[in-house]
């Protein structure tokens, strides 16, 4: 049986390395003024940073379900069966809508939808996990069970350099914002096993926010069960500095030595994420490699 692997843009993959990977993405839109755009189609991430860098408002929304459904149709055309992993819907309600259509002729039993609770770098590797899973043999509804038994397995925490991004999107109040910026508070976001946004730490300087993510990382590797991440990937993802992430990179190669993988994935936080993060915005994650896959 041939499986399809589907994902949206907030899982970070590219048009190009959907292409590389084998994984259809369907771009998730997002407005600036009253245009509507998709990342790397109609707005390159540098354009996008000059005019959020002076002010702009950012509003996102989930694909539309024609998207889906015509994303869904190319691959049937090619796969038996087709797994579709979208955004967590902790953050959007695209997983829901793309439940709602899989219950639907003529995709029951050929779509399946997990919800791996996943975003940016950890929703990827679970696009590349169901890829594997799929070559190995494994069906449909096996990869959605595993991928939805793997909610609690990764953590991903994110660095904020300003809080203003925030307060835009409504994830903090106003005064919040304000207070936090005259102590010159830069918030450590995790994302938690609902996948939602939640506070992790509070810190003052950028080196404080790179151990605030080291400490999470090891306490999520903990929880795991595997402290030195041998059975772990682990991944950075930044919105608009790769020189701050490449650097960080070597940081946590020295910090994880006997980590899974030789390589330490990074990866642009996708535009819709990014919006909420801000400049210089720094984040990683590690994720558990499925048994099923060893």
């Amino acid at each position: 049986m041939k499986i399809g692997i589907c994902t949206d843009s907030g899982s970070g993959i590219t048009p190009e390395e959907g292409r590389e990977l084998g994984i259809k993405v369907v771009p998730m839109p997002f407005r600036m003024g009253e245009e509507e755009y998709f990342e790397d189609i109609n707005m390159s991430r540098e354009e996008f940073f000059q005019r959020l860098l002076s002010g702009e408002l950012v509003s996102t929304s989930q694909p539309s379900m024609e998207s889906v459904m015509e994303a869904w149709d190319e691959l049937l055309t090619e796969y038996d069966e087709v797994v579709h992993i979208p955004l967590s819907s902790g953050l959007s309600g695209s997983t829901q809508t793309a439940i709602m259509l899989s219950q639907d002729e003529p995709y029951l039993g050929r779509v399946f939808v997990p919800d791996s609770r996943g975003v940016s770098v950890t929703q990827r590797m679970h696009c590349i996990f169901a890829k594997l899973l799929g070559e190995k043999g494994y069906n449909g509804k096996v990869i959605q069970d595993l991928l939805n038994h793997s909610t609690g397995e990764n953590g991903i925490y994110i660095g904020v350099q300003n809080l203003s991004y925030l307060k835009r999107g409504g994830r903090i109040t106003p005064m919040a914002a304000a207070i936090g910026t005259l102590l010159q508070i830069k918030p450590v976001l995790a994302i938690n096993e609902g996948g939602k946004l939640d506070s992790y730490k509070k810190v003052r300087t950028e080196k404080q926010v790179r151990e605030a993510i080291i400490e999470g990382l090891h306490q999520t590797l903990e929880r795991l069960g595997d402290p030195e991440a041998r059975d772990c990937h682990i991944a950075i993802a930044y919105t608009d500095n790769k020189e701050q992430a490449e650097n960080f990179r070597e940081q946590l190669k020295a910090e994880f030595p006997n980590r899974f993988e030789e390589e330490i994935v990074v990866r642009p936080l996708s535009l819709l994420i990014s919006c909420h993060i801000g400049e210089n915005g720094l984040g990683a994650a590690v994720i558990k490699r499925p048994k099923e896959l060893n």
